[in-house]
């Protein structure tokens, strides 16, 4: 086992090095930039398309609707990663993490909106006449066929991510393990009603994965936000203290994590690291899965859909993982123990909430969370599958390797799984960006288009519409030609 910790940590600290890290941030910094700080300035009109029906849905093409695609996007996104993960980066990462993956989540908000625009512009139809989209589409589609390598690159990714990253491992290890300890329930029985609940979603395909996720997760993550909240006013005399200690370490060049358990040295670098593929794991954003169940959305609005699929990153990572995380740090049981993962979160927010409401409230959290995100990466291996053969008759068979993987893990090592998971997520990140990279110009035209046509019909109803009708058409023409949206 030392010898595979010892690989897996090498290998994980290699593919989130330097490169990668500044492919991330780059990335999302180069179109907060150029869309003008998109995600703060049209933030409100995103919330609003979350509750606002799109004019002319109707004639939109796809299979669920593009609340229902949200709703799937963070039940894939708010799993473990927002509970566990957050606990599990604060004992490598130090407080300063939390820090990290706050700038992950601002940035990674336009980053999400993006490639859910590039997922809906590109998406096709397949045999079943169910949409396929995503980053192998329009890396595809959109860069052109001699890049098919690098979409085949990143479905591989995907599927391994699926079947031995984010998907299966992970979430149902952070289940089995959180039910037996609060309700003491054997995890082996909690293994076999998760595999069987899972077998009997997951067959009914995106619509049925969606539907459950539209009941689920809007419950459970106000749910579980109201508890959070509630704790942290009842221990508020350690907040601010929180968040001294989140900043002080955010930007130490070695801080120091521990006390009678052990005492242990945290490099800059390695703070940085941890909040940033924390962060990627909460939200997801520039790996690419999301934008899979994006490109199934009825819309007839690409820029639409990503307004509405930035909103999960901030539900996901600037809300969820930052009460977690400060319900920890405020708890002071970091300093104490050696708790981890779900032990160290179940102990902090049972200490802060009274008549161990605490211990409910994240086992209830992670076994929903952890389901539906179980459910979500499901259909993301299956799309990637499908990319691969060309074909939906290998679905079956998946699925029912996906089942087997979600039977095995509950006897299997939470560390290393963890540090699996942040390597397949790596892989799939890279091929990702240089996709969104490479079409930016499509990204910024179609977004530029969108709000001045918005614009126009706005000032159509003041009768102040010639200068935007101007805009319009002159980025319209450009469209037609390609200028703003051809492929250097």
């Amino acid at each position: 086992m030392s010898n595979l910790m010892g690989m897996l940590t090498t290998i994980q600290s290699y593919v989130w090095g330097p490169p990668t890290l500044l492919l991330l941030i780059g990335t999302g910094l180069y179109f907060t930039i150029k869309l003008r700080g998109l995600q703060i300035a049209k933030f409100p009109v995103a919330v609003k398309t979350i509750f606002e029906k799109e004019s002319g849905t109707g004639s939109g093409e796809g299979d669920v609707s593009a609340f229902a695609t949200l709703c799937t996007t963070m039940a894939a996104d708010i799993g473990t990663g927002s509970i566990v993960g957050v606990a599990t980066a604060l004992r490598i990462g130090g407080p300063g993490s939390l820090f990290w993956m706050w700038i992950s989540a601002i940035l990674g908000m336009v980053t999400k909106y993006s490639e859910s625009l590039l997922a809906v512009k590109y998406r096709v139809t397949d045999e079943n006449n169910q949409m396929a989209g995503g980053p192998m589409f329009y890396i595809q589609n959109g860069m052109g066929e001699r890049f098919i390598w690098l979409a085949k690159a990143f479905s591989v990714f995907g599927m391994c991510t699926a079947l031995f990253g984010c998907g299966t491992f992970p979430q149902v290890n952070a289940i089995t393990e959180s039910v037996n300890v609060t309700f003491r329930i054997p995890i082996v029985v909690a293994g076999i009603i998760i595999t069987v609940l899972t077998a009997v979603v997951t067959i009914g395909g995106i619509k049925s994965i969606s539907k459950v996720a539209e009941i689920v997760v809007p419950i459970m993550a106000l749910t579980f936000l109201g508890g959070s909240v509630v704790a942290l006013v009842i221990n508020r005399a350690a907040v601010p203290g929180a968040f001294k200690a989140i900043f002080t370490c955010a930007f130490a060049k070695e801080s120091v994590i521990g006390g009678t358990a052990g005492t242990g040295v945290i490099t800059f670098m390695t703070v940085m690291r941890t909040g940033i593929a924390r962060g990627v794991y909460t939200n997801e954003a520039g790996l690419g899965s999301s934008p899979i169940v994006a490109a199934a959305a009825k819309t007839n609005s690409g820029v639409r859909q990503g307004l509405l699929s930035m909103t999960s990153v901030f539900v996901t990572t600037i809300l969820t993982c930052s009460v977690t995380g400060l319900v920890i740090i405020s708890s002071g049981l970091m300093d104490s123990s050696d708790m981890n993962g779900s032990t160290l979160v179940t102990a902090a927010y049972n200490m802060c909430l009274p008549h161990n409401i605490g211990m409910y409230l994240i086992a209830v959290g992670i076994m929903f969370f952890a389901f539906t995100t179980i459910l979500g990466w499901n259909y993301y291996g299956e799309r990637c599958l499908v990319y691969l053969t060309g074909t939906t008759k290998w679905i079956k068979p998946y699925k029912i390797i996906y089942i087997a993987a979600i039977a095995l893990a509950p006897f299997l090592s939470l560390e290393p799984i963890w540090l699996l998971a942040d390597i397949t997520n790596a892989l799939m990140i890279i091929p990702n960006l240089i996709a969104i990279i490479a079409l930016r110009k499509v990204i910024i035209g179609e977004t530029k288009l969108y709000f001045s046509k918005q614009n126009e019909e706005k000032n159509v109803c003041c009768g102040k519409s010639s200068g935007v009708r101007k805009e319009t058409t002159a980025l319209r023409e450009k469209f037609q030609c390609g200028g703003i949206f051809a492929l250097e």
